[in-house]
């Protein structure tokens, strides 16, 4: 039987309103209306669903000086530490920084990454050699390797937010600006849509039945931004976990399943809808159409972009759907993956596939 560990909070005051959101915060303050189940759960679904349900009416942990935990996970250096530096720079003890490198130990340039790196090794017991794990693209290594930094940061109490980001991301916004965002919210943005194509729902094995239906299955960029709420239901999965584990595979039965493009955005639509927001916070262009986003270069990033990007207008396609609602979920979901960048951008503070650059001046005027 899989095992869930439960992780319960003192009472404190409920979070605060999602007040960056067009949607009625009175909305996301609703639970979900139960699913109706249309099978007898199995033990270890009755298990997950009653830790998971505890931890999510449980109102979270106060702390008297909250701080967001930024956990990068990179294969070696990190060639933007200076950039970070000049955005954590003036904002300590709101902040923690935590570092997970797979391939080699980068060498770090500021005191913000010094001594901020966690083993990337799976260590069964103290009297068993670590085991170096190599952290592959599309592989559930790289879902455990989110879960070991998400571990890690989790033990600072004082730790509500935690973004996760690549050796490739910048900051959008400045400090003050990410840090609001991100503490006056009661949702955490996960990125999930449906995809009916070959690279979406055809991914889907019917082995994770009967926990995960094909209804369920979603796909989403793996960069979020999660409250301290999920990121310990995240630690308490072992059921959905597993599930992908095993059944979400490369070249597993003629198809290519990637975990961290599916294992969260699949298990919170599943557990929680309405206290995740189904986009990122991090830009990433996919104009390209690769397997890859496209990489920015030093010309790419002008001041003129920049703004374009994190000036905030109101968003057009929440206006139609609360004008002339729209049935199809699938719909829904797909525009609001697809819309233009300038209708979402007031959601964006972060962007991913930077190329390393000397010239980090646009860049900087963002932080005044």
């Amino acid at each position: 039987m899989f095992l869930i560990a439960a992780y319960l909070y003192p009472p404190a005051t409920s979070a605060a309103c999602f007040i960056f959101s067009p949607t009625d915060c009175t909305l996301l303050n609703q639970p979900p209306a139960p699913k109706i189940p249309t099978r007898e759960l199995t033990d270890d679904e009755t298990i997950s669903q009653v830790v998971i349900k505890e931890i999510l009416k449980t109102p979270p942990v106060e702390s008297n000086n909250p701080k967001i935990a930024f956990l990068f996970l990179t294969p070696g250096q990190l060639p933007f530490e200076p950039l970070w530096a000049k955005f954590f720079q003036g904002h300590e003890g709101r902040f923690s920084v935590y570092v997970h490198a797979s391939k080699e130990k980068p060498v770090h340039t500021s005191h913000y990454f010094i001594g901020r790196d966690i083993h990337s090794e799976s260590v069964v017991s103290p009297k068993i050699a670590a085991i170096k794990m190599q952290v592959s693209w599309g592989k559930i290594s790289m879902v455990d390797a989110e879960r070991r930094l998400l571990a890690k940061a989790l033990l600072d109490s004082d730790n509500q937010q935690f973004v996760l980001l690549s050796e490739s991301c910048i900051p959008l916004q400045n400090f003050d600006y990410v840090y609001n965002y991100l503490m006056l919210t009661n949702v955490s943005f996960i990125d999930s849509f449906v995809d009916l194509g070959p690279h979406g729902s055809g991914r889907y094995s019917e082995h994770m039945m009967p926990e995960v239906e094909k209804d369920d299955f979603r796909k989403g960029s793996q960069w979020f931004s999660m409250k301290r709420q999920h990121a310990i239901i995240v630690m308490a999965d072992s059921l959905y976990y597993t599930k992908f584990r095993y059944y979400c595979k490369p070249n597993m039965e003629g198809r290519n399943c990637y975990a961290d493009e599916h294992y969260l955005p699949t298990f919170f639509n599943m557990i929680d809808p309405v206290g995740t927001a189904k986009r990122s916070v991090t830009y990433v262009d996919w104009s390209e159409r690769k397997w890859h986003p496209k990489s920015f270069k030093a010309e790419d990033i002008t001041l003129k972009f920049l703004k374009n990007l994190t000036s905030g207008e109101t968003n057009p396609l929440a206006q139609a759907v609360a004008c002339c609602p729209i049935n199809d979920l699938y719909a829904i979901e797909n525009a609001y993956r697809t819309m233009p960048v300038e209708w979402n951008k007031e959601t964006l503070l972060f962007i991913r596939k930077k190329v390393l650059s000397t010239n980090i001046g646009e860049v900087d005027v963002l932080f005044l």
